[in-house]
């Protein structure tokens, strides 16, 4: 007797997915010489350092860029850092933070094409794409098939950068297909969700029991969070479409989850969010993992936040010589020697992922602090490795162990995002055309960054010293300067432009 696969019934967003069908379309990479012409250039004449990790990320990427074989169907390039021709949806994503600085030269965001292009007729895509074959690594029903659920935060993410409306209306609907399909096939009876330590992207940690391969019928913190995240950003994306009642539909989703959370995730012994068993123990592991629950603005109730983040500045949990570990200091499995992969690990994507958090609830400060230590510790290996590491020794200036080296890669958030984002300090919200400058930086002279890319098409040069702040653009936007504890707002027009902060 032969057994074959029933097909799985169609979601109907899924068949809105016009990657599906898209064919390969051959594009120009320009060798790195002429790419470093399109890329921003940071000016930090203190930290020569700093400049010099940051054009090196760029070079490591730009040598792994790796462009779809004929037979597959694969439909952009993308960034092979491991050397086995595998695409994997975290890294892909989290490449997409730093990618987003490159879209000028090659954007990187369209590697998640790859994905929605592989989309199945129910909604589901695979955590990982043989880049020779153009096929799933994994059968839809295994435990490690898919996540973490980040896709819709990073393509949010790079819609508020370049404020490509064309792009938002294509992902939606692959974003959302996957959306469903993750609430039919990975949630409990209480809606909250399960991953593994492979899916979760977090193999080894011990944060529940003999967890790499299997839920072990827990609810995990991120997986959850991640949901709660992904139902805000796809309502906020449908409001922008006009989906008026998905959008309902969407924070409805989200309300009723995010109360699921903190009715059943918080360990107020612990003040901490964390996984829980089918019995409502709470794992013994406060694992980074939970800060999740910060980029969703309003997740963490206010009277939650001050202790939830107060982790974050305690020397016995997360503030270690090297932040932010991957699992606290005073959680059963640390290990202070080399972090043992998830059991301690400073890894880049993370860190990224808590400054992101931080600056959603206002935590400026807080964000900057963590962002100098960790590119600082990163450039100290940098300096004396002269290579990039998958991860990082959470107590001393060393790469992990097991990392691998030359990983840009995750890694590449470190000196090309963060470095612009969270140290130089420059957002840009180009829907609402905004730029804003965090200006915390301690140093007499001046700094800042040219070369930026601003929308689809503009570019700005912004550098300023204690008196005055130096601006040319070829495309208006509004200006907003936060510094001394002080918010100022300001109208930039085309050309050049000097603000005086005295």
């Amino acid at each position: 007797m032969s057994l074959t696969m029933q097909p799985r019934p169609l979601e109907p967003s899924a068949g809105q997915n016009s990657f599906r069908n898209a064919p390969y379309e051959p594009v120009a990479l320009p060798p790195i010489g002429e790419a470093k012409a399109r890329l921003p250039v940071p000016v930090l004449p203190d930290k020569p350092e700093w400049v010099e990790m940051y054009w090196r990320a760029w070079e490591i990427a730009w040598a792994n860029i790796r462009r779809p074989g004929a037979d597959t169907k694969l439909i952009a390039p993308y960034l092979d850092v491991t050397g086995n021709k595998r695409l994997f949806m975290r890294d892909t994503a989290f490449m997409a933070q730093f990618g987003i600085y490159g879209r000028r030269a090659f954007n990187l965001v369209h590697s998640l094409d790859n994905f929605y292009a592989q989309q199945h007729d129910d909604g589901y895509i695979c955590r990982e794409i043989d880049g020779e074959k153009g096929t799933d690594v994994f059968c839809p029903f295994d435990p490690d098939s898919t996540g973490p659920n980040i896709l819709a935060w990073a393509e949010w993410r790079a819609y508020r950068a370049a404020g490509d409306d064309e792009r938002l209306a294509q992902v939606f609907w692959p974003l959302l297909a996957y959306h469903r399909w993750l609430q039919d096939n990975r949630t409990w009876q209480n809606r909250l969700y399960w991953a593994t330590g492979v899916s979760s992207g977090m193999s080894n940690q011990p944060r529940v029991p003999d967890s790499m391969h299997h839920h072990r019928h827990w609810s995990w913190v991120d997986a959850s969070m991640q949901a709660a995240l992904t139902s805000t950003v796809l309502a906020q994306m449908a409001t922008w479409l006009k989906q008026d009642e998905l959008a309902a539909s969407l924070m409805a989703e989200r309300t009723q989850l995010a109360q699921m959370v903190n009715d059943l995730m918080w360990n107020g012994e612990q003040s901490f969010y964390q996984d829980v068993d089918r019995n409502g123990r709470f794992s013994r592991v406060k694992s980074v993992s939970a800060y999740w629950g910060l980029i969703d603005k309003g997740l963490v109730p206010e009277d939650r936040l001050v202790p939830f983040v107060q982790h974050l500045r305690d020397n016995w949990s997360f503030n270690l010589p090297h932040r932010v570990p991957s699992q606290a200091a005073d959680s059963e499995g640390y290990n202070s020697q080399s972090g043992n992969y998830w059991r301690g690990a400073v890894w880049p994507p993370m860190t990224f992922m808590v400054l992101k958090g931080l600056r959603t609830v206002g935590q400026h400060k807080l964000a900057h602090e963590i962002a100098l230590n960790h590119v600082q510790n990163v450039c100290d290996v940098y300096v004396h490795t002269d290579t990039f590491w998958e991860n990082y020794a959470p107590e001393t200036a060393a790469p992990g162990d097991p990392a691998r080296p030359n990983y840009v890669g995750m890694t590449g958030v470190t000196p090309i995002a963060i470095l612009l984002e969270d140290v130089i300090g420059l957002h840009v919200d180009w829907p609402l055309r905004r730029v804003s400058w965090d200006r915390r930086l301690e140093t007499d002279g001046e700094y800042g960054v040219r070369n930026y890319p601003i929308g689809p098409d503009g570019t700005l040069d912004l550098t300023g010293n204690k008196e005055k702040l130096y601006i040319a653009t070829d495309t208006p936007f509004t200006l907003q300067i936060r510094e001394g504890g002080q918010l100022v707002q300001a109208a930039v027009p085309i050309g050049t432009t000097e603000i005086d902060l005295t």
